[in-house]
């Protein structure tokens, strides 16, 4: 479970993001990152449609995201704001899929230069 701080719940926070923020994507994951200078600690939110599955199926991919960003939360810079959208193939992927394809995303994102210099 992530931290309250680091958690994203708003529907603005999450169409901002997604509308703003730089945008990567993998065979099971797209990352949207949006970076605020000052504004407080890297938060994420995931987005895990019926595409992915059930809501058993769901759940599960949603709680091993949430597994495998908590480890990553200190790569975010502060004020950055992150929604990791599971793409079908998440459901049938292994832990070390989704977490090679979660590295690739933050990667590829955290180089773009809207994700790093967005103004308020």
């Amino acid at each position: 479970m992530l931290a309250r701080p680091h958690r994203l719940t708003g529907a603005q926070d999450f169409g901002s993001t997604v509308r703003r923020g730089a945008r990567a994507g993998s065979g099971t994951l797209v990352g949207h990152l949006l970076v605020e200078p000052d504004a407080g600690p890297p938060r994420v939110g995931f987005v895990v449609s019926r595409a992915v599955g059930n809501a058993v199926v769901r759940n599960r991919t949603q709680r091993r995201l949430r597994h495998l960003v908590a480890d990553r939360l200190d790569t975010l810079p502060p004020g950055a704001t992150l929604v990791v959208r599971a793409l079908p193939a998440a459901a049938a992927a292994d832990a070390e899929r989704l977490g090679n394809d979660l590295d690739h995303v933050l990667r590829r994102v955290g180089r773009s230069r809207t994700a790093v210099e967005v103004d308020a």
